[in-house]
């Protein structure tokens, strides 16, 4: 049995930090039901490019969707009408929590707070995720990763030191953020199960995007610390922990405790490396990085980098430097079965990466969900007759 198995999230969300939160809580063992407005096509992402695939099913034939969206059932409803506020209020009764991801100042708006949804349900628990929070002067700003990642610092971090501010080439505090949501979301239901009461639960992009700067911000806090890009994107202060050119591309070293310096320069054929006295401590080595550089990058040409990782043999802390197309096709990837065939209701295979949890479970991946799979299932479950869903079909509510 699946960790996560019994557990009911309520999911209203779309586009990319929410859905890959719950779909994490979903590869778990949690029964993740999308929330979609049915009048305006569902989860934005359902029609983003620039790769559909027919067989996927109406509604579902985006990639980008599929990507973020399997093990999801979806009911299409629409909160915005006071019918379909009565249909989500039934759902909630049999939920766990409430997971959204929309602007600040929506929820409070569409009522799927714990001030409006506790009186229903005592142990609900309503989990939110913003851009900026649901109070503030930005409650109500839309907001983006990129954006984040902008006034976070993350630009100036990025690159080499005469480059332009650049971003990171993934959404990678969508990503941050949307773990935030699941395990608030985990941590929510455990105490309602405890108390027996729900709660409100808040994470935002601005939040994690800058809790991210972790021990650079706790340098600049406490000590004035200014960091600089550092070429080959090299560490701020460990050497060598950085990229170096070798026969026929690059590879990445991090020699991050002493005891690898001695150990890289016996591999690399000068062992008497690491007794020069520019290069015998961190210190020295980060005060004449650009000398050791010179005499590595020498070195290293002599070999390919796969015969350096071979010879390194998992010793020295070292990778190749893979385009993101070798990466997915890497052996080690094919070992850990990072990659999964996932089957559509046409029979049609897309392949997906795994969900990196390891619990002893098997997964069992199944597409991402048609708009409105799931509504006459769930509405049923909720009470509702045939007669009624149709005439709640009927009147636009839900599909």
């Amino acid at each position: 049995m699946a960790l996560l198995t019994g557990i009911r999230i309520l999911a209203v969300e779309q586009y990319g930090a929410g859905p890959f939160g719950t779909q994490a809580l979903a590869a778990l063992g949690a029964e993740v039901v999308k929330i979609e407005n049915p009048r305006d096509g569902g989860d934005v992402t359902r029609s983003l490019g620039p790769f559909f695939d027919g067989d996927l099913g109406q509604g579902a034939e985006s990639l980008f969707f599929q990507a973020l969206n399997s093990n999801k059932k979806s009911v299409a409803l629409d909160l915005n009408s006071a019918e379909g506020q009565t249909v989500f209020r039934e759902l909630v009764k049999g939920a766990d929590a409430v997971a959204c991801n929309l602007r600040g100042d929506v929820p409070g708006k569409l009522g799927i707070t714990y001030e409006a949804l506790g009186k229903l349900k005592a142990d609900i628990v309503c989990c939110h995720l913003t851009a900026y929070g649901r109070d503030g002067s930005r409650a109500n700003w839309p907001g983006y990763d990129y954006l984040v990642q902008a006034e976070s610092g993350y630009f100036f971090l990025n690159g080499e030191p005469d480059s332009p501010p650049s971003r990171f080439g993934l959404s990678i505090i969508d990503y941050a953020t949307g773990y935030c949501l699941g395990l608030s979301v985990l941590a929510g239901i455990l105490s309602a199960r405890s108390t027996g009461k729900g709660r409100d639960i808040d994470v935002s992009l601005s939040d994690v995007g800058l809790a991210n700067l972790c021990y650079l911000a706790a340098w600049n806090l406490n000590r004035a610390y200014l960091p600089e890009r550092a070429p080959r994107s090299a560490h701020p202060t460990l050497v060598p922990c950085q990229l170096f050119t070798t026969a026929d591309g690059w590879i990445y070293i991090m020699a991050n405790k002493e005891k690898f310096f001695p150990a890289l320069c016996a591999k690399l054929g000068e062992p008497a490396l690491a007794n020069d006295p520019r290069f015998e401590n961190f210190k020295a080595r980060l005060a004449n990085r650009e000398a050791l550089t010179v005499v590595l990058d020498r070195l290293f040409q002599c070999r390919t980098t796969n015969e350096w990782l071979d010879l390194f043999d998992g010793i020295i802390p070292a990778a190749a430097v893979l385009r993101m197309e070798d990466a997915l096709q890497a052996p080690f990837v094919a070992e850990r079965g990072n990659v999964v065939d996932v089957e559509c209701p046409s029979g049609k295979i897309i392949k997906l990466i795994a969900q990196p949890f390891r619990t002893g479970d098997k997964v069992s991946y199944r597409s991402a969900p048609s708009l409105g799979h799931d509504t006459d299932e769930l509405l049923g479950e909720a009470g509702y007759s045939q007669e009624s869903i149709a005439q709640l079909r009927r009147n636009g509510t839900v599909l």
